[in-house]
């Protein structure tokens, strides 16, 4: 009777250390889980944190000429990861950015020069279309590759 009992004391003892173990690496795993969605809420957060706003847009001579503002509260430093549409209402072309002007590109001008599209600046971003077409009422459309673009109605020249 004694050896049974010792048996079952032992069993139970092992299946406290068993069960103990189980708990353990279940807090370890809701740990690394919980790191894991924090990160993935944090980058989707610092995503959306990506705004710019268009302020004014006009055509001047032989080219298009957009003011826009970082309202986001990150800098933007890669230009190539931002798409500007531009053209009649309803049938803007895509423009894509080139560091020198060239046609059927845009360039981007930040206003303290330092190659950085910092939050609360305002960037001069120049397209060189083929040619001005004529219409009554132009758009121009910037939309980064993640975050919150903008979109403008603007006249022709007078």
């Amino acid at each position: 009777m004694s050896a049974s009992t010792i048996s079952e004391s032992i069993l139970v003892l092992a299946a406290i250390i068993l069960a103990s173990g189980v708990s353990a690496y279940a807090t370890y795993s809701t740990g690394i889980l919980k790191n894991d969605m924090y990160q993935v809420v944090s980058d989707t957060k610092k995503i959306m944190e990506l705004r710019i706003e268009i302020v004014y847009a006009c055509i001047n001579g032989s080219v298009f000429v957009v003011y826009a503002k970082n309202i986001g509260y990150l800098p933007i430093t890669d230009y190539n990861l931002i798409d500007v549409y531009i053209g009649p209402y309803g049938s803007a072309c895509l423009y894509t950015y080139s560091s020198s002007p060239s046609t059927g590109h845009f360039t981007i001008t930040d206003v303290n020069g330092n190659n950085s599209w910092d939050p609360g600046e305002t960037a001069i971003i120049t397209v060189y279309p083929n040619s001005i077409p004529q219409a009554s009422v132009y758009e121009a459309i910037i939309k980064p590759l993640r975050g919150t673009g903008s979109s403008y109605l603007f006249p022709p020249p007078p």
